[in-house]
């Protein structure tokens, strides 16, 4: 007795062959009559706009690019440093921040190196420049780069959904 997993099927339809006489498609092969689109070879682009100012046409002209890569950072010279901390302190993103220094909290900090820095302070900074790391080493104080704090949309974990088809 045949099982259902053993039937094989033959409803299998062959392609409609346009354009092979009045049989089947013939005549005009479903292109309807007259007009651009029944030529050989005829059509618009997908961004045609049926003959006005096309929109890429009527966008401003928009030079250059943007780097989607570019590390953003709060910067901080040593002068605002040297005037808002006391001897000994810790200087990191929010102690920064409850000073009014940096707008965000979230941001990368680098350290610039306008300024005297008179005081033996602790950074806890992302960056700092050249001349910035000269005049800290200079004061007696201690400076520790860590790692930058990257855009929260691009590794959040928690985000992520297992992947359950495999």
């Amino acid at each position: 007795m045949p099982k259902l997993n053993n039937l094989k099927s033959n409803n299998q339809k062959s392609r409609t062959r346009v354009g092979r006489g009045n049989g089947s498609k013939g005549t005009y092969s479903g292109r309807g009559l007259k007009g651009q689109k029944s030529r050989s070879g005829g059509g618009v682009p997908v961004f045609f706009e049926g003959g006005q100012l096309p929109l890429v046409k009527r966008l401003p002209f928009l030079r250059g690019f943007k780097n989607r890569f570019k590390k953003q950072y709060s910067l901080v010279n040593l002068s605002s440093i040297d005037s808002n901390y006391k001897n000994g302190d810790t200087v990191d993103s929010d102690s920064l921040y409850t000073k009014g220094i940096i707008r965000k909290k979230t941001e990368n900090i680098k350290i610039l190196g306008d300024g005297e820095l008179t005081k033996k302070l602790n950074f806890l900074v992302h960056s700092a420049s050249k001349s910035a790391q000269d005049k800290i080493k200079k004061s007696g104080s201690q400076i520790d780069l860590i790692a930058e704090i990257t855009d929260s949309n691009d590794n959040n974990e928690e985000d992520k959904q297992p992947d359950n088809n495999s």
